[in-house]
């Protein structure tokens, strides 16, 4: 924390209380540093230099100290480096480089470091904090302005455990909650608390006696594709090459660590080019983890089995996960994300990632963002598919054929006018519309008068800030892999599928497909690399046969979720009756009450795996996730379970 006025003492017990919040995100070790005005703490999970790895770090004359939390995957190279400038480096550990970079770059430091990273940096000479995310958003970073004092944290938890940031609901990301199913950011769930977007920094400059203090936040980096029409392309064979060899070192610099690596592993083309891959560099002595849901179609114990024999690689590590478990599992996947979660999958990677830590792990990759940069969702082909009923100028047919559909299922829709404005703010067509308007349709079926009125007045996508003089020349496609990362990526498989997660069990994920040069190379090619006819991740196709068995590579997208309807079974949960009573959803005041009663009852009629009922299972998903963390972070009244102040500490 820092003191905007002028040098007060940062209050010890307040630093302590932040850093005991997130125990879980470094069990290991723990540091702090104090100076006037100022106060920072690290919590380590140790998994580069063990012995001499301690934070803060510093530079040479103690005139800049960082806290990080992450890897930074070229760490070796980046060290010999500086070495060759004359730095005296004393560390094994990666967070060492970081002060030397700054001394020579400053804020250029930020667009030369590799990995994943949430950093605060201090800089004695100007009186100056630097915080800085990695380009995906992997690691997490928030703040907050209380008064005088600027708080931040690794997870809202830290902050709320200060006692000076309020747990206030802001309704706006209640809103992003029910407009992308995340929470991309900046707004969060809580009132007065920022979460500092994925490639930015912020700085906070004090002048000599405190006074003219300013707050800048800055783009480091901006995720970017060639002009339509100018995307790379070439032979086939070339492009495989460079992408393999691409991958390779992508996940050879995520095997770096001084504790064994494991694979998470679905039997998904994503996840089994991983392991392969990570085989090939390290040998076959790789323990891999998988879910085996309860569900015929959702189980994917079977592939993964088969891939891991394919590859030589022991069986993996199986974690059941059954309908049941969604529910027992949620109050805490929901106090790991600090925000309402709709994809109950999220809960089963919850307890998986408690496999890696009980097996003794504290390393493991992942295949995220393989569907991201190379077109992976079903939704792009619907889109792709509709596309073709644009063809005559100034004729909206495919939007024609959209709001039909949607009468014909019973499903309500926004007004034509909305679509219209929502692709003027992220540059034309984006696939990505239709995919989320599935659960957008909810904010008209349970929203309170109150809260629909509220709520009429923002705009959540237009806080993406997409780049629109960039964003309208590219490739529709190409605007769809830009929203993927921003939306999808940052604010949902990072958040409550990745880091957040995994750090509740003191683990670490790493992501080969978000590797910078694999990023670079896959933006620049020609979408018809992306998706070729109605065959998704083309390249990584053909980069997989090289690797792994047919019935992998040739094998559709499987997306990976829980059953949706898990809330609903009978008899219902205690704590679900509570949360969804009407006393308690006119405590909160987000949803009618009358309307959640109604469809509750009614979907159950519908007809299983329709879009209809699939609309309102994300719906009810989605208000019981809202009221269970409105219980846990911000009021405590509306059913039985624990609060977060109140639940067991992580361990």
């Amino acid at each position: 924390m820092l003191d905007l006025a002028g040098e007060r003492d940062a209050p010890v017990d307040v630093v302590r209380s932040m850093a005991r919040a997130i125990f879980h995100r470094g069990p290991d070790e723990e540091g702090f540093l104090w100076r006037p005005g100022l106060g920072m703490a690290s919590r380590r999970l140790s998994i580069v230099g063990l012995a001499d790895g301690q934070q803060p770090m510093s530079n040479e004359d103690r005139s800049v100290h960082v806290v990080f939390n992450g890897e930074l995957f070229d760490h070796l190279e980046k060290r010999a480096e500086l070495r060759d400038r004359g730095h005296v480096l004393t560390t094994h550990c990666d967070t060492e480089i970081i002060p030397h970079m700054w001394e020579d770059h400053r804020e250029g430091m930020f667009e030369r470091l590799r990995g994943q990273f949430a950093i605060a940096l201090w800089d004695e000479k100007k009186k100056q904090l630097t915080m800085g995310r990695d380009r995906f958003g992997i690691a997490p970073l928030y703040w907050s302005r209380q008064g005088d004092w600027l708080l931040f944290a690794s997870e809202i938890k830290g902050l709320l455990a200060s006692g000076m940031v309020p747990a206030r609901p802001d309704r706006r990301g209640i809103d992003h909650v029910f407009t992308f199913s995340a929470m991309p950011g900046p707004v969060t769930c809580f009132e007065g608390v920022n979460c500092l977007p994925p490639a930015r920094y912020l700085q906070i400059t004090k002048g000599n006696r405190g006074d003219n203090v300013t707050i800048q936040e800055r783009a480091y980096w901006k995720m970017d594709f060639p002009d339509a029409g100018q995307e790379r392309d070439g032979d086939a064979k070339t492009l495989v090459d460079e992408f393999e060899q691409l991958m390779l070192k992508a996940v050879e610099k995520r095997l770096r660590a001084d504790v064994p690596v494991g694979s998470y592993l679905s039997g998904g083309v994503d996840s089994s080019m991983i392991l392969a891959l990570a085989s090939h560099v390290k040998g076959k002595d790789i323990h891999t983890y998988t879910v085996q849901v309860d569900e015929p179609g959702l189980d994917e114990l079977d592939a993964a089995s088969m891939v891991a024999k394919h590859i030589g690689t022991a069986p993996p590590i199986v974690q059941k996960f059954r309908t049941e478990d969604a529910l027992s599992t949620y109050p805490s996947l929901i106090r790991a994300a600090e925000c309402p979660v709709i994809d109950t999958s999220c809960a089963s990677l919850l307890q998986l990632a408690h496999k890696v830590h009980s097996n003794g792990q504290k390393v493991v990759l992942t295949g995220e963002g393989a569907d991201e940069w190379l077109i992976g969702y079903p939704w792009y082909k619907i889109s792709k598919a509709l596309g073709f009923l644009d063809k005559i100028p100034g004729v909206e047919l495919s939007d024609n054929v959209r709001r039909a559909f949607l009468r014909m299922s019973n499903v309500p829709n926004f007004p034509a006018q909305v679509r219209r404005d929502i692709e003027k703010v992220i540059g034309g067509t984006n696939p990505w519309i239709d995919s989320y308007g599935v659960l957008c349709v909810s904010k008209l079926r349970f929203y309170s008068p109150d809260m629909l009125a509220q709520m009429d007045a923002t705009a959540p996508w237009a806080m993406l800030d997409m780049d629109l003089d960039r964003a309208t020349q590219w490739h529709p496609l190409n605007r769809g892999v830009w929203m993927a990362g921003r939306v999808n990526l940052a604010g949902h498989l990072l958040q409550a599928k990745g880091d957040r997660v995994a750090m509740h069990s003191s683990v670490e994920v790493r992501y080969p497909f978000l590797d910078e040069d694999v990023f670079d190379f896959t933006a620049k090619l020609h979408p018809r690399w992306k998706l070729r006819g109605f065959r998704d991740k083309h390249l990584l196709r053909l980069l997989a046969e090289r690797w792994v068995p047919p019935f992998v590579y040739k094998r559709g997208k499987v997306i990976f979720r829980a059953p949706l309807d898990s809330f609903h079974l009978e008899p219902e949960p205690a704590f679900v009756a509570q949360l969804l009573s009407e006393e308690s959803l006119q405590r909160t005041g987000y949803f009618d009450a009358q309307a959640v009663r109604h469809w509750r009852k009614a979907y159950t009629s519908m007809r299983a795996g329709s879009l209809p009922r699939l609309s309102i299972e994300m719906g009810l998903a989605a208000v019981v996730a809202t009221q269970l963390w409105h219980h846990l972070y911000i009021d405590g009244s509306l059913c039985e379970l624990p609060t977060v102040g109140s639940a067991p500490a992580a361990t």
